[in-house]
């Protein structure tokens, strides 16, 4: 078996791991409840939820325009500094993207295809990468994929709280893309988000793969090179059709 192209870069969540269904509430309350357990002056609870969704989601609509991503660090900042409390000693901005993150964390699963995949293609020698959108440190992300066991998989992994621009900006691909030291037709993008992975790697000449787990349709001016209904398939992109 051989596979068509050198490099593989991989969107992360809905394409490597299912996030199932995300909250942000049991999280905030860890951080809310570790808080106040240093006998810290906070509102109640519903109040601390609303104050930060109320800095969050401004910061998120704005970065869909701009491609800056928005990064929680940034409002758990601004959310202390609002209520008066320092981040020293006990209270440290690591600190709480950690207790923050973790209770996120718990709620995801890898996609049960993943690593037999992910072992296929490394032996086939596919060099691979992930390149994700997200408000999480880099820090955290790593230690994520460090605990769901992909580490060893990927020689690099680019984050877009850690980078000047978003996905589908350009210079993100073109990080992935020095990365590997390919030409971008050699490499193949996959993820589960049009706009964003297929059009967006498209833009600066790979090939795209859709994983269209849902079966959606599409419109014709935005058809990935390939569309996935699970990550093994994969595996039969340039094999033969029976």
């Amino acid at each position: 078996m051989s596979f068509p192209f050198k490099g593989i870069g991989f969107d992360w969540a809905y394409t490597l791991m299912d996030l199932g269904k995300e909250d942000d509430r049991m999280p905030l309350k860890k951080v809310f409840d570790y808080i106040s357990s240093k006998n810290l002056s906070l509102p109640e609870f519903e109040e601390f939820l609303e104050q930060t969704r109320k800095i969050f989601f401004p910061m998120i609509k704005e970065s869909r325009v701009t491609n800056r991503e928005a990064r929680f660090e940034v409002v758990l900042q601004k959310l202390m500094s609002q209520y008066g409390i320092p981040l020293s000693g006990e209270i440290t901005l690591k600190n709480l993207l950690e207790i923050y993150y973790l209770e996120v964390y718990s709620k995801r699963k890898l996609y049960p295809e993943v690593m037999p995949v992910l072992i296929t293609l490394k032996d086939m020698g596919v060099r691979m990468g992930v390149v994700s959108n997200t408000t999480n440190p880099g820090f955290m992300k790593e230690n994520e994929m460090k605990a769901a066991g992909l580490k060893p998989f990927f020689e690099f992994a680019i984050y877009s709280s850690d980078t000047p621009y978003r996905k589908p900006h350009p210079s993100i691909f073109e990080l992935a893309i020095d990365n590997l030291n390919m030409k971008p037709e050699e490499i193949l993008f996959v993820g589960d988000n049009i706009p964003l992975d297929v059009v967006g790697a498209k833009n600066v000449g790979m090939k795209s793969a859709w994983i269209n787990r849902a079966r959606k349709n599409i419109s014709a001016e935005s058809e990935p090179d390939y569309e996935l209904h699970s990550l093994e398939d994969l595996l039969r992109i340039g094999s033969p059709t029976p």
